[in-house]
């Protein structure tokens, strides 16, 4: 026990202590994204998304936000705090990685670092934002190739969870995200049937027949709607004790998770590759009337027409998966996007969640690419890298293009982001310049200077 003296002494410290952290704590907690200070941006080629690429252009930024997209030659009669002259070099807005693992695994042979999925087949109260490690050595490496956003995806049974948009930029994930929940992430159950014999089996006691299989199948599609029609109930119940006076039972967790859902506030992800999975997914969520956007999409350009006429949306994750039929050109999934878009389906692009795609999410911009060398007009692969995404989201006020009133959100490129050639030099996100150091360039430095042997 401390003698009285040294106790009076360690009161005094105590309060002064909780005196300053009043006083302070509430700077400690101001976001970093958000700068007062007004920044020009001059002499770019400024990629609005939106509209027409300005040749020679500046934009003006205060509070982190784009107060101006105009001509370079009206510099001189518009003066900023900070002066950056980007000398002809691209000016893009953030990229969005979609559907991504970014965040929530870090080593793929290391189960400790995994992150991605959660057990059981219902699990909607799952929220992925949540898990994102804001130290991944990963996300600065994603960064450093132009992309400002992701969309964290949970993995799982049927209804693996909610999903949300995260910056990457940020010291906690709630710094990091700026939407939740942003979509509620179901995995339609399999249609095919598997036909391989019983002898060609490696292990033969997972054999079944296709009787077996389409009893399966029935069973795991009635659980599935019925999962939906209880959601629909609970939601009504909610509803009506909301408008009366009975007594509140209390919230279930699980289905308080799926109410955006089923009010239509949030629109549900469905990931589905097969023909016949999407066709069944397509006339499901048009006979239940729910706002569906598919992910994946392998088959989707043998449905376009079926994907436009309902207004679907499709995040493609197949650029460069093999094509899956002995029929099939090499070039199918090259030309995927193309056939879509003249169909009429918006089309974004994501490298998916799976396995190593946290790795490689810093490829993204190059799965639009290589559908632009087949076909795909380049400012529609633009689109499907920033504008449609946030359009998919629901966040396009502030994000996806360079437009007066939104984020300043945006990065500046030594050449077309879309050729693997070019670098990117600078990234602003709502306004504030981040670092584009990553594990990589630390490594470059230390190798490019190491002692030479004598």
């Amino acid at each position: 026990m401390l003698p009285a003296r040294d106790s009076l002494k360690a009161g005094h410290r105590t309060r002064w202590f909780t005196l300053a952290l009043g006083l302070f704590a509430p700077l400690l907690f101001l976001s970093p994204r958000v700068s007062g200070q007004a920044i020009l941006l001059q002499h770019a080629i400024i990629h609005t998304v939106s509209g027409d690429i300005v040749t020679n252009g500046s934009v003006l930024i205060n509070a982190g936000k784009i107060v101006r997209v105009f001509d370079a030659r009206e510099s001189e009669t518009v003066l900023g705090d900070q002066n950056i002259d980007l000398k002809g070099e691209h000016l893009y807005p953030g990229l969005i990685a979609l559907d991504s693992a970014l965040g929530l695994t870090e080593i793929e042979a290391v189960r400790a670092t995994q992150d991605t999925t959660e057990v059981g087949d219902y699990t909607p109260d799952v929220q992925s934002w949540i898990s994102v490690n804001p130290d991944s050595e990963l996300i600065p490496v994603a960064r450093a190739n132009g992309i400002t956003h992701i969309e964290p995806a949970p993995r799982g049974g049927f209804v693996a969870g909610v999903s949300g948009v995260m910056a990457l930029e940020g010291w906690t994930t709630e710094e990091m995200t700026i939407k939740h929940p942003a979509a509620l992430h179901v995995y339609w159950p399999e249609m095919r049937l598997d036909t391989t014999p019983r002898e060609r089996l490696r292990d033969k006691t997972k054999f079944k027949s296709l009787e077996e299989q389409s009893k399966d199948r029935a069973a795991k599609l009635k659980s599935f709607e019925e999962f939906f029609l209880e959601a629909r109930a609970y939601a009504r119940q909610r509803d009506a004790i909301a408008k009366s006076t009975l007594p509140d039972p209390g919230i279930n967790p699980p289905w308080e998770a799926m109410l955006p859902a089923v009010r239509g506030e949030i629109p549900l992800m469905v990931h589905a590759e097969d023909l016949r999975d999407i066709k069944a997914a397509v006339n499901w969520a048009k006979t239940n009337d729910f706002k569906i956007i598919l992910v994946g999409g392998r088959d989707a350009w043998l449905a376009a027409d079926l994907l436009a006429t309902n207004k679907i949306p499709v995040i493609y994750e197949c650029t460069f998966n093999q094509p899956m039929r002995e029929s099939d050109s090499y070039d199918v999934n090259f030309k995927a996007p193309e056939v879509l878009r003249k169909a009429g389906v918006t089309v974004a692009f994501s490298n998916g969640s799976r396995g190593d795609a946290a790795a490689l999410a810093k490829n993204l911009p190059y799965l639009a690419a290589q559908s632009v060398a087949f076909g795909l007009p380049e400012n529609e692969a633009l689109k499907g890298l920033t504008l449609y995404p946030a359009q998919l989201l629901g966040v396009q006020a502030r994000l996806g293009s360079i437009e007066t009133g939104k984020e300043a959100t945006l990065f500046a490129c030594d050449g077309d982001i879309l050729d693997i050639r070019a670098n990117v030099k600078q990234m602003w996100i709502s306004g504030k310049e981040v670092s584009l150091e990553s594990r990589h360039t630390r490594l470059y430095e230390k190798y490019r200077n190491r002692p030479l042997p004598k």
